[in-house]
Parts: C-alpha cells; sequence; structure tokens
C-alpha cells in the first residue's frame, strides 16, 4: 500500500511540474500587461458598400496585414454597425459623416461608441444631383415645379444611411412632392447611367468624394435652405475601449488624411482591379510616402 501511494504522490508531482511549464509558456506569448498580443486577435472592421468604403477598408486591410495584424471585413449598413460597435462586436467603422449626415448617430450612440476627433478627409459635401444637361433645375426649390419630369421619385441608396434620413428631412423641409426610393449604391448608380444615357431626367442624392464625378457631367442642387449642411468632414468610430487594445492602430487612424487626388485614384484602382483587395494593394504599393507619414512610429 505504501508503495501504491507514494507511486501516486510521484506521479502527481510530474502532472504539477507540467502543468507549470505549461503555463510558464502560456505566458511567454503574452505581453509585459498579461494580454496576448494585439495581433493575435483579428480587428473586425465594418465595410458598407459604398465606392469609397470600400476603397478605403480595404487600403487599411492592406496596410494592417502588412503590419502584421489581422483584419476581417464585415459588410453591413450603417445603422448594424453603429449597433454593433456599441455593443462590441465590431471593433471600428472607417466613415462617419458630421455635422450633418450622420448626426443621429452620434446623438444616439456617444456614450456608447468612440467617435474621433480626427478626420480623414475635410471637404466632403453631401446633396441632390441632377445631370448638368437639365438646365431649368437648379435648385432644390426648382423640384415641385419640375414633379412630372421626374415622376415624382428621388432615386436613393441604403435605407438607413445617414445621408437617407436626411434627404427624408430635407424632402419635409422642402415640403416635396416627391417620394424617396431606397435601393442600394450600385442600384442607383445603374439608374443613373441608363438615365444619362438616354438623356433622360433622374435625381439622386450624392456625395463627394466620388468616383462617378469622374464619369458624368453632373450638378449639385442649390440648397437655400442648407437641408444637407455645408462642408462634411469624415471621421472614423470605434468600440469603447479599441484604443486602448490597439494603442498602434489607434495612433495611425489619428495619422491619416487623403485628399481629393489621393482617394480619387484609390477608388479608381479599386473600381478597376478584378478584386476590391487587389486594387488597394496597388495603390497602397504606388503611395508609400504617404502611408508611411499615417504609420510612422
Amino acid at each position: 500500500m505504501k508503495f501504491k501511494k507514494i507511486t501516486v504522490l510521484i506521479l502527481s508531482l510530474i502532472l504539477l511540474a507540467a502543468l507549470t511549464a505549461c503555463g510558464e509558456d502560456s505566458n511567454k506569448s503574452e505581453n509585459s500587461s498579461g494580454n496576448k498580443s494585439p495581433k493575435d486577435r483579428p480587428i473586425e472592421m465594418a465595410q458598407i458598400n459604398w465606392a469609397e468604403n470600400i476603397a478605403v477598408s480595404n487600403m487599411w486591410k492592406v496596410i494592417l496585414e502588412e503590419k502584421g495584424y489581422k483584419v476581417n471585413l464585415n459588410l453591413l449598413d450603417m445603422g448594424t454597425i453603429m449597433k454593433a460597435l456599441s455593443e462590441d462586436e465590431l471593433d471600428i467603422n472607417l466613415e462617419v459623416w458630421l455635422p450633418v449626415q450622420d448626426k443621429n448617430y452620434l446623438k444616439e450612440y456617444k456614450d456608447q461608441v468612440f467617435f474621433s476627433e480626427a478626420t480623414w478627409y475635410d471637404d466632403a459635401k453631401v446633396g441632390l444631383v441632377v445631370p448638368s444637361y437639365m438646365e431649368d433645375v437648379n435648385s432644390i426649390a426648382d423640384l415641385n415645379e419640375h414633379k412630372k419630369k421626374f415622376d415624382g421619385e428621388i432615386t436613393g441608396f441604403d435605407p438607413g444611411a445617414g445621408t437617407m434620413e436626411v434627404t427624408e428631412e430635407m424632402i419635409k423641409q422642402y415640403e416635396l412632392e416627391y417620394e424617396l426610393l431606397p435601393s442600394s449604391e450600385p442600384a442607383m448608380l445603374s439608374a443613373m447611367n441608363e438615365a444619362i444615357k438616354e438623356e433622360e431626367p433622374i435625381v439622386v442624392p450624392l456625395w463627394k468624394p466620388h468616383r462617378v464625378f469622374a464619369k458624368h457631367d453632373l450638378k449639385f442642387l442649390e440648397d437655400p435652405k442648407k437641408s444637407f449642411g455645408g462642408v462634411e468632414k469624415i471621421h472614423h468610430a470605434t468600440r469603447q475601449g479599441f484604443a486602448e487594445d490597439y494603442p498602434e492602430v489607434s495612433k495611425w487612424m489619428k495619422n491619416w488624411q487623403m485628399d481629393d487626388d489621393s482617394v480619387g485614384q484609390l477608388m479608381t484602382y479599386v473600381n478597376e482591379a478584378e478584386e476590391p483587395i487587389e486594387g488597394a494593394r496597388k495603390w497602397v504599393e504606388e503611395n508609400q510616402d504617404l502611408v508611411n507619414e499615417w504609420v510612422k512610429e
């Protein structure tokens, strides 16, 4: 019996030593604070099916993965994105338009989501757009007079997008006898392409930066009531605690700045590539000096 007890004791000590060794090995993979490296967990990045968002989200995926991070892109609508950030189900949303377009999301989630003061694009514009050949329609205030031309319809995009909400408010403010038709950005642009091909009337809510302005001769309708605001700035938003978990990435996001030329070229490359990530990778390779300014130590 004594022999059996001694044997059990020895085996127990061996097992304890093995578990201790495993714990030490595990600790080696942790940083000094006892947490795993941020590069061990993928960054869950939101993506919206808008031309500029597809471009910049793929651009950042390329940049961050070259720096050793893992990035998952999650294609969602704006409302779902903001709710997911508030519930820590997403890490970052690259595109929040302020002070007007996404003001409702800022109001709703300001205590649950971090909205950056830093901006990456400072000359954005939003409004109703028509083809320039529509010479007799130059202001939102002109639309009721030309209701029959447009069949009383404004061709819109994603329901829940901040600009769509602002457009609904604008219809009431101007007392327009129009219906805003939701769809998607690709569907809206397809309808615009078809209308312009036949030189037919069409009015859509649109924004700059956008590659479509390089493709077609378009004009913003005057907005005397300032329903769409003036100059918009594009910010990013993250879940609370992101900066603590990813301090390096948070710093890079604050350094990020683009102008018309850089974002226009990026959108063109992404649009012309077979896969968006290929166009983004080409742009990053050709603009490494600019990228280095963002990710400098």
